[in-house]
């Protein structure tokens, strides 16, 4: 007997587990297994365009502003333009130091005695001087010099051939030295060293050794970037007529890099300038607080006219409008190179998520942000994605064709734009330009998911279990 109940109790459960094949092979129809298994699916690969609709408008709806190219006509301008123009002789100022030499005056002697011979002086190393020759001699702010036995002489403005015919001029009217047809006086005015101007320049397009480096990641594997930049800032030593932006960028490394903004800013180190800057952000403040309308934002913060901004690259035809002075830096002046580090745009759903830059020097279409973020149009792109038949089969028959872009707007809104993509690649019209800090959606149609859907469940159970039955 106790066997007879372990064989019945063995059979059950041999049928119990048998049933639920039977019923997928032979009990059930075509058409509901067809259904069971599309919903399964559905179930287990996530359908985003029907739990997860995006309401966009579509593209061809938009203003011509959403297409319209910035970037791709600009050209370089003339880098000269931020040069000064040299003078064809240097002129003399306070902060030069000269090297000067007279008759028995500078080094002294006495009419019996053989004079010193005067100190040669060689410059440094980054130095366009010559070598020179006498004692240094230099201007004080008062544009003067001071030598032996005369007044000081304002020498501000001249050249050293200038200033050698006024101290010959100077010792003659005094006295002090006497010229005859045997004895000439001829002092010598050499340059030891030019005056400088301290400029500060602050750049923050510096590459600097990241983690990411360290680790050997590459931009466009995981959408971070692979190089790490961080501003760095000195204060720099430029020459009389050399104290320019383009000598100011060169001492520095050069014109700004791709991941700095394709301009340069100069802010005045002037009393003037300083106080003008203070109350154009204190009469911004006044109208931020005088906003009281919850129902709109207050006005964006417009350009500092106090700050002086030259373009580098300009649309064909337009003038840079940089006067000669405005590229003259003056005693503690600020050049400054900005980052870029807000110029970017952001990927998700069936795209890989990532945070990818935008070029620079030309415009981004939704296309080609698609590309950049690692999915191919007509490949298919990536297959095993969010939205993908992950878990059942990693194949699909029709490639997502619409693509989303969320755009922020101001007061904190939002806009999401519908891209078809067919029609994207077809008509160079229907791609909008993206713009930094939009996010690009990938999903498939609801067509597309039933089409993919289905072909998952068709090649998962395969041709015998859906078309058997009774």
């Amino acid at each position: 007997m106790k066997s007879r109940m372990q064989a019945m109790v063995s059979n059950s459960a041999q049928t119990s587990r048998v049933l639920p094949m039977q019923l997928w092979t032979g009990k059930l129809k075509a058409p509901a297994l067809v259904a069971m298994g599309l919903f399964a699916s559905m179930g287990l690969t996530g359908c985003t365009a029907l739990t997860q609709p995006i309401n966009g408008i579509p593209s061809s709806r938009l203003p011509p502003e959403f297409f319209q190219e910035e970037k791709n006509n600009l050209v370089p301008i003339d880098v000269s333009l931020l040069a000064q123009e040299a003078p064809r002789e240097y002129t003399l100022g306070p902060g030069d130091v000269l090297g000067i030499t007279v008759d028995r005056i500078l080094p002294y002697a006495e009419p019996d005695q053989v004079p010193e011979l005067p100190p040669v002086n060689f410059p440094d190393r980054d130095s366009d001087l010559p070598p020179s020759t006498g004692f240094p001699i230099t201007i004080l702010d008062d544009g003067t010099i001071s030598l032996p036995l005369l007044e000081p002489i304002n020498v501000d403005g001249l050249t050293t051939d200038q200033v050698r015919d006024k101290i010959r001029a100077a010792y003659l009217d005094a006295r002090i030295l006497i010229e005859d047809e045997q004895r000439k006086v001829s002092p010598v005015v050499t340059i030891i060293r030019k005056r400088q101007i301290n400029v500060v320049v602050i750049r923050q397009d510096q590459e600097a050794l990241g983690m990411n480096q360290l680790l050997g990641v590459r931009a466009g594997q995981t959408g971070r970037l692979g190089t790490e930049y961080s501003a760095s800032g000195e204060v720099i030593q430029l020459d009389a007529f050399k104290n320019d932006i383009l000598n100011a960028l060169m001492e520095t490394g050069g014109l700004p890099g791709v991941s700095a903004k394709n301009e340069v800013k100069i802010l005045r180190s002037s009393a003037a300038d300083k106080q003008a800057r203070l109350d154009f952000m204190r009469r911004y403040a006044e109208i931020v607080n005088c906003h009281t309308d919850p129902c709109s934002c207050p006005p964006p913060m417009p350009e500092d006219p106090t700050i002086l901004r030259i373009p580098l690259r300009l649309p064909p035809g337009v003038l840079p409008s940089v006067r000669p002075e405005d590229v003259i830096l003056e005693e503690g002046d600020i050049v400054l190179i900005e980052t870029r580090d807000t110029e970017f745009f952001f990927t998700g759903g069936l795209l890989p998520g990532g945070q990818w830059p935008i070029p620079r020097d030309y415009d981004l279409d939704v296309l080609g942000a698609m590309a950049l973020a690692g999915y191919g149009v007509n490949s298919g792109g990536r297959q095993g994605g969010a939205g993908g038949l992950t878990g059942v089969v990693n194949t699909q028959v029709v490639p997502p064709g619409r693509v989303y872009i969320l755009r922020r707007t101001p007061c904190k809104g939002q806009i999401a734009i519908a891209v078809d993509i067919t029609k994207a690649v077809n008509d160079p019209s229907a791609r909008p330009i993206i713009q930094p800090g939009d996010t690009l959606i990938l999903q498939y149609r609801p067509c597309e998911e039933v089409i993919n859907f289905g072909t998952g469940v068709f090649f998962t159970f395969g041709l015998r279990e859906l078309l058997s039955g009774n």
